[in-house]
């Protein structure tokens, strides 16, 4: 049976809509799933004049199930008047990026659709009495109501995720404890092996400092927290190793030698793996009860409207988003068949664990 995968349209007056279409337009998706996009027929009003014979045909709804799935589904999420200026970031396009996630969220915590595709926000035009958020991820981990989560991101050359996300860079240092790190590393290693189905998942740990503090020259960190941490772990049988001089480490490509990286905090990680992987690289958000997926670029406001954004990413995320649900359902099921012992109930105790 096919998933039905939600995409938001993100700040209309970003990329959002035009990799959305462009994925949407290659009618070799909905071999492959149920695509419904959450926003308003208007956003693309302009994309399908643009295409011609070749425009995209939705069936709109305002609910899913007036939906019949034959092509292109579009459901409308707002009725008032929320203008478009490719290019320019508006509180218009930062409200219907929320109507957008909101409806999507919505539809996804009540077992509508399967999985979330998020195009880009404006991290500053969408903030609102509804949103307080530094992103998307504090937004999700809040609605689905998990007090952890983990930003991890993905692609078939390397996995980074971090312990500090959307944070300032002065707060990072205060924010790296040894409960910290073990609890991001304990979400990637989970995550590996649940939704990558990677049964004994190897990590890299990356330092805080340069050189990873040189023994304490640069900082102490590394010897009083991240090793620390990484000791605990292994003590508990996890292939968790580090802490690396993160410079040295992506330089020297040991990325390929571990399933997953974590580093610190945001740049830390993000920018040597969109340096290697940006094209086809994926926002997943792990330790989520949902599966959520994303491009791993922003709005990018300074091509909005030209014609030239390309899907890839967004592609990717779609895949991503099928692949996990499939994993996540099939570990379910083999856990729902396990025998158990005569006379006592199957267990509910929830997902299996990665190998120890």
């Amino acid at each position: 049976m096919k998933l039905r995968i939600g995409l938001t349209v993100g700040d209309i007056n970003g990329i959002g809509p035009e990799i959305i279409y462009k994925l949407l337009a290659d009618a070799r998706l909905l071999d492959l799933c149920i695509p419904i996009v959450y926003g308003h027929f208007e956003v693309f009003e302009a994309l399908g004049e643009a295409a011609g014979d070749a425009a995209i045909s939705f069936q709109q709804a305002r609910e899913v199930e007036a939906l019949e799935f034959k092509k292109p589904s579009l459901i409308m999420c707002w009725d008032e008047d929320l203008p478009m200026t490719p290019g320019t970031p508006t509180k218009a396009s930062g409200r219907a990026a929320l109507l957008s996630l909101q409806r999507a969220c919505q539809d996804l915590k009540a077992g509508l659709i399967d999985a979330i595709v998020t195009a880009p926000i404006d991290k500053e035009n969408i903030q609102s009495p509804e949103f307080r958020f530094p992103g998307h991820t504090e937004f999700l981990a809040a609605f689905f109501g998990v007090s952890e989560n983990l930003m991890l991101l993905t692609s078939d050359l390397l996995r980074v995720a971090v312990v500090t996300g959307h944070v300032p860079l002065r707060d990072v240092a205060s924010r790296i404890t040894v409960e910290a790190v073990t609890r991001k590393a304990n979400l990637l290693l989970d995550s590996l092996h649940l939704d990558f189905q990677i049964e004994r998942p190897r990590v890299a740990v990356l330092g805080l400092n340069p050189h990873a503090g040189d023994r304490g020259l640069i900082g102490k960190e590394e010897q009083d927290i991240i090793g620390p941490a990484i000791k605990q772990l292994k003590n508990k049988g996890y292939l968790v190793f580090g802490p690396y001089p993160a410079d040295g480490f992506f330089a020297n490509q040991l990325y390929r030698q571990f399933d997953g990286v974590l580093a610190m905090y945001h740049d830390q990680g993000l920018i040597p793996f969109k340096s290697l992987a940006f094209d086809d690289g994926v926002n997943f958000t792990a330790g989520l009860p949902v599966v959520r997926t994303s491009p791993d670029h922003g709005t990018a406001f300074d091509i909005a409207g030209q014609g030239i954004a390309r899907p890839d990413s967004l592609r990717q995320a779609v895949y991503l988003a099928i692949d996990v649900v499939r994993r996540r359902r099939a570990a379910a099921e083999l856990l729902a068949n396990r025998l158990e012992p005569a006379g006592l109930p199957k267990t509910t105790s929830g997902r299996p664990k990665h190998g120890r």
